[in-house]
């Protein structure tokens, strides 16, 4: 294996983020070469050796017990996205993968049908890779209303949300002062989409471009957030109607493991609820944007 691999890496991020007074330990000794705690001092709070520790972060021992991962997570103070990422990489660490290429995502007539009938309020589809699957209008006019409304149809030109975001100079603007607190819950949850799909050679080009291309992506990923997109609210900077506050939630989609149903709602009677009903009905007589690359 070269390197510690996802698991030691995980491991080693978390454990940098900690400090001895954080857990209740004096800071005594030889001065600290490396943020965070030391090996030892990590293995002593989750009552194991520190041979072992040291192995199973280097990536040299894959057979950690439940028991023991259990340990490691209240050591290192995991919440409950965290214990569950931490589980699925060890378990990842013990398999032999097997690297096929996935057939592109579809979207079924049920979803098809639920977005059809969230006409009134912005709402789009996102695969595991974070793809478009689809948008209803008004979720392509406030989100990416210079695409292709079309892309998401064919599977290669679907647009990505998180290659947009890091890449495309118009959803950083769209986004405004709250781009970086997007791309960051973007991050954590492609985060989770990695440890539950650690053999999908699609979702290990993208974290490879955007590796490439984006430094304010390498650091966000070094970091090892691991946390799901769930509701969050953003002020929009949209180009026709200006200054639109949305929440954003996201709701998986029973019948498609994987996929999640974006929706962005407006307080009743505000003026962001007004500014989508002039999006709305700009983009009646809006001409078709020329079809992009994405």
């Amino acid at each position: 294996m070269d390197g510690p691999g996802p698991l030691g890496d995980f491991l080693q991020a978390r454990r940098a983020r900690l400090r001895p007074e954080d857990v209740g330990l004096r800071d005594i000794g030889p001065r600290r070469r490396v943020a965070g705690l030391r090996r030892e001092e990590l293995a002593q709070l989750a009552g194991v050796s520190v041979s072992y520790y040291t192995r199973l972060e280097q990536g040299l021992s894959r057979g950690a017990s439940a028991e023991v991962l259990d340990a490691i997570a209240r050591a290192l103070r995991l919440d409950e996205h965290e214990r569950e990422h931490l589980e699925r990489l060890a378990d990842s660490s013990r398999r032999t993968l097997r690297v096929r290429r996935p057939r592109p995502e579809r979207l079924s007539d049920e979803t098809r049908d639920l977005l059809r009938a969230l006409d009134d309020v912005p709402a789009l589809v996102l695969g595991r890779r974070t793809d478009v699957l689809a948008w209803n209008a008004l979720g392509h006019a406030l989100l990416a209303g210079h695409l292709d409304r079309r892309a998401p149809e064919d599977p290669a030109r679907r647009p990505n949300t998180s290659r947009l975001l890091f890449l495309d100079p118009h959803c950083r603007e769209l986004y405004g002062d709250d781009w970086r607190r997007k791309v960051r819950a973007v991050v954590g949850n492609l985060r989770i989409a990695v440890g539950r799909h650690p053999d999908d050679p699609l979702l290990a080009e993208l974290i490879g471009e955007l590796t490439m291309k984006s430094p304010e992506f390498v650091a966000l990923w070094r970091d090892h957030r691991v946390a799901p997109c769930d509701a969050a609210s953003y002020e929009l900077h949209h180009p026709v109607v200006g200054r639109v506050t949305v929440t954003q939630q996201t709701l998986a989609i029973a019948r498609s493991p994987g996929q999640s149903l974006i929706v962005c709602t407006t307080p009743a009677g505000s003026p962001s609820e007004q500014a989508l009903v002039l999006l709305r009905q700009a983009g009646r007589t809006r001409p078709t944007p020329v079809p992009a690359s994405w």
